[in-house]
């Protein structure tokens, strides 16, 4: 074995199960129930299938920016801090689909995106300082939040007002 590659494989590890982590609790707290389908969506959405290959796409990004941040941290305070970032923003990012989806709550949704969005950035600005890759890994998944904030904008606009249950 490789001793140079070796201590690199416990952060991949970590982050690939983190990603699959996040995105199954979020997969979980996406119901595309009947309530979603009546929804008034804007004619620009995105067809439903796009949304799984998307997600995946960027989910594997911030895993290989969590690796890039890990491995090039120039301290154990940096790569502590960058792990609260990434468990904040896992957590935002599956708060969104249980307001929107479970609880209904597409105006709650609306509020929180942009905490979601706010995350991203952060983690994107902490990782730029030991590695511009890392960074710049998380653009797309900047724009798609932005982009699901739109679209969270619109389907609010076309549908409030919203009720709890």
């Amino acid at each position: 074995m490789n001793t140079i590659a070796a201590p690199r494989w416990p952060p991949v590890v970590a982050a690939a199960v983190a990603a699959l982590l996040v995105a199954g609790l979020g997969a979980a707290a996406t119901d595309l129930s009947p309530w979603y389908e009546a929804l008034r969506k804007p004619a620009w959405q995105p067809p439903a299938w796009l949304f799984g290959p998307a997600w995946t796409l960027i989910f594997g990004l911030a895993a290989m920016a969590g690796v890039l941040g890990w491995v090039h941290a120039p301290h154990a305070s940096a790569r502590r801090r960058m792990l609260y970032l990434f468990a904040l923003n896992g957590g935002l990012n599956v708060l969104w689909s249980a307001l929107f989806f479970h609880f209904k709550r597409p105006d709650w949704a609306l509020y929180e995106v942009g905490l979601l969005w706010l995350s991203v950035a952060w983690l994107a600005l902490h990782l730029h300082a030991s590695s511009h890759t890392a960074a710049r890994l998380l653009l797309p998944y900047l724009a798609w939040v932005a982009f699901a904030a739109a679209l969270n904008f619109a389907v609010v606009d076309l549908n409030a007002p919203f009720v709890a249950n």
